[in-house]
This record gives structure tokens, C-alpha cells and sequence, in this order.
């Protein structure tokens, strides 16, 4: 499985994982799923959303993960976010093909607790920011083992390719 994007979108990625330092970004991925390639088409920023709340409800889905109370090593997309966002996918014929997160000070590999909560359909690229500065880049995708395999990361023309096909 590859995953498509554009360097605009990589960037923004990037940007918004620096800006959310040293806290965990996170955001969603819309675009197009062709055989075995996901094309992203918009990156849509989401604000952080853990907290107590969210914190209590996934240890309610994984009781034995260690859940920090703090944004630091932890995110939540609040579901009137992803809510919105499959609107905004179905009225544009897209769908959320991903989602991305940053890893303060930490390497760009899914945890335990990201495993645990992740869906298969779903790409989840994972930026490490080392000191505010985004240092590496990855994308992982759950197999029908529910163990994370990474996922080739393809930079491309975006918006040409996308409209191409419609």
C-alpha cells in the first residue's frame, strides 16, 4: 500500500506538528483510495482534543494502556471533527483515507495505545518533532493482524492527478 500526497501537503503536515509543539498535533486526510494507493487531496488540521474525558473513554477501550493525562504523548480528534469531516469528504465524492499525529521528542513509530485504537481502512502518518523541528516522517497502516506495517510514502503532483480523474 502507498500513500500519495503532495509536498504542500507534507508540508502543512510538518508545519502544524512544529506549531503544535510540545504538545501532539493531530489532523485528518481526505482523498481517494485507487487499489492499493491512497491519494490525498486536502489535509484538514484538527484541534487536539484530549483530555480527562478522553483519556477515561479510551481507557474504557484498552484498560491496560498507560494513558497520560497531558497532550504531550497523547491525542483525541473530538467526533464533531470527524463528523464534519466525512460531510465535507462525502460532499466533495472523497473520503477520510488517513490520519496523522505527532510524536513530541519521539520517533515517528505507532505505540501500543495507537495500535490498539487504530482502524484498519485508516493511514496514519506519524511525525517525529525533535526540540519544535519535524525530523522524520512515516506512514504505517493495520494489517488483518491488527499489527502496524509500514507504508510507503509517495510524493506527487497533487491537484494535477486529482483532477485528471474527475
Amino acid at each position: 500500500m502507498t500513500i500519495e500526497l503532495s509536498r504542500e501537503h507534507l508540508q502543512a503536515i510538518c508545519n502544524h506538528a512544529e506549531s503544535a509543539y510540545p504538545q501532539e498535533c493531530c489532523g485528518l486526510l481526505l482523498g481517494l483510495v485507487r487499489g492499493d494507493s491512497k491519494t490525498v487531496v486536502e489535509v484538514l488540521p484538527t484541534e487536539n482534543a484530549w483530555d480527562e474525558e478522553a483519556m477515561q473513554a479510551f481507557q474504557a477501550i484498552e484498560p491496560l494502556a498507560k494513558l497520560g493525562e497531558t497532550k504531550r504523548g497523547n491525542y483525541a480528534i473530538a467526533p464533531a471533527d470527524m463528523l464534519k469531516a466525512h460531510k465535507v469528504a462525502r460532499d466533495r465524492q472523497l473520503a477520510i483515507v488517513g490520519i496523522y499525529h505527532s510524536h513530541p521528542d519521539c520517533a515517528a513509530i505507532p505505540s501500543e495505545f495507537d495500535r490498539q485504537v487504530a482502524w484498519q481502512e485508516y493511514s496514519y502518518i506519524i511525525v517525529s518533532v525533535c526540540s519544535g523541528k519535524a525530523v522524520d516522517v512515516t506512514s504505517w497502516r493495520l494489517s488483518d493482524e491488527r499489527k502496524f506495517e509500514r507504508e510507503e510514502i509517495s510524493l506527487v503532483d497533487q491537484l494535477e492527478k486529482y483532477s485528471k480523474n474527475r
